[in-house]
């Protein structure tokens, strides 16, 4: 599996539809999307999954009035439940000859916990992708792991050990099957995701590779905070933790974005939740103080791309943000 800031081909989106994940929001998360396709436009195509045509010249239209080029977003019309392709669109590898292909991993609606969105589960499968396929019959959620492109996974215990994925699998056969699968050699296991995550601990909420030897990490700087005391544990199990090739990782903090809430209770904010696309990295901010310092640390880390912020509180009312809508297609030169 190529590392996330490698050259891609497109960035994978589906069009947000569900308006009981985003209740009385669903045209200000609408909104969210044509930013984050008017700022990767310029640098990278957009495939973009919609349920009918009608939805499809709508958006057409948008981008007109938005001067998005048309012949950057190349629609497919596969009707979804709901907006996560991250976790159960494709997942691009290369195979044994150095060619794209993809793996197609099952999909149960993290845990077995939204019976509808399940159905998702059927949507790689339409998208006729023109390359080799690994279908795999076992449960995995892009957002659960990243990698370095180098060996070396990165992943929780929380989400992978969970019994509703893979319940009849040890540690070591999950590393195992991480390491067949996605040609890594070397998994990093942290403990916990954030609190409000319905995910059981997605690692792009808390820490992600952004080159092979660095890992920014969110913490949490509150002792009064839920995450203060698990996020100091994922930090301290990077500050021990090696590379593939046995050698220290760089770990660079990132502050966390406060408490942020809905009547349903809190919700999994974090700005480890951005996308690395060509020329340009897309980040969630909330309104918070937190959000210049964190946009600040993530334009040193990314110093060859733009760094783009964008407000996601209505986002992030569907218990997700930027990285959990998008999947990257490499370009394999």
């Amino acid at each position: 599996m190529p590392a996330e800031w490698g050259p891609h081909e497109a960035t994978w989106l589906s069009w947000p539809t569900n308006s009981i994940t985003w209740p009385d929001c669903l045209k200000a998360v609408e909104d969210i999307y044509m930013q984050m396709i008017q700022a990767l436009t310029p640098y990278e195509k957009v495939h973009l999954l919609v349920d009918d045509e009608g939805v499809k010249e709508q958006i057409l239209n948008r981008m007109l009035k938005n001067n998005i080029p048309e012949e950057q977003v190349r629609f497919f019309v596969i009707p979804t439940v709901d907006s996560w392709i991250r976790d159960y669109g494709p997942i691009f590898v290369r195979n044994k000859k150095g060619e794209l292909a993809y793996t197609h991993w099952q999909f149960n609606a993290w845990g077995g916990k939204y019976e509808d969105l399940a159905q998702d589960n059927l949507v790689t499968e339409q998208l006729q992708i023109p390359y080799p396929e690994f279908k795999i019959n076992r449960e995995l959620e892009g957002g659960s792991v990243d990698v370095n492109g180098c060996g070396s996974v990165l992943t929780t215990e929380q989400c992978l050990l969970n019994p509703n994925r893979n319940s009849d699998l040890n540690k070591g056969q999950i590393e195992s099957l991480l390491n067949e699968n996605l040609g890594t050699k070397h998994v990093i296991w942290l403990g916990e995701g954030i609190v409000g995550d319905d995910t059981d601990g997605h690692i792009d909420d808390i820490a992600r590779f952004v080159n092979p030897s660095t890992i920014v990490c969110a913490v949490e700087s509150d002792p009064k905070d839920e995450n203060y005391a698990l996020l100091k544990d994922n930090l301290k199990r990077l500050n021990h933790s090696k590379d593939q090739d046995g050698k220290p990782l760089k770990i660079i903090e990132l502050p966390m974005p406060g408490k942020i809430e809905s009547s349903e209770g809190r919700l999994p904010a974090s700005y480890a939740n951005f996308y690395i696309a060509n020329g340009v990295v897309l980040v969630p901010l909330y309104g918070h103080k937190n959000d210049k310092i964190a946009l600040n640390i993530l334009e040193d880390v990314f110093a060859d791309r733009t760094v783009v912020g964008i407000p996601c509180a209505p986002l992030v009312l569907g218990l997700g943000a930027i990285h959990c809508v998008t999947q990257q297609q490499p370009k394999l030169t």
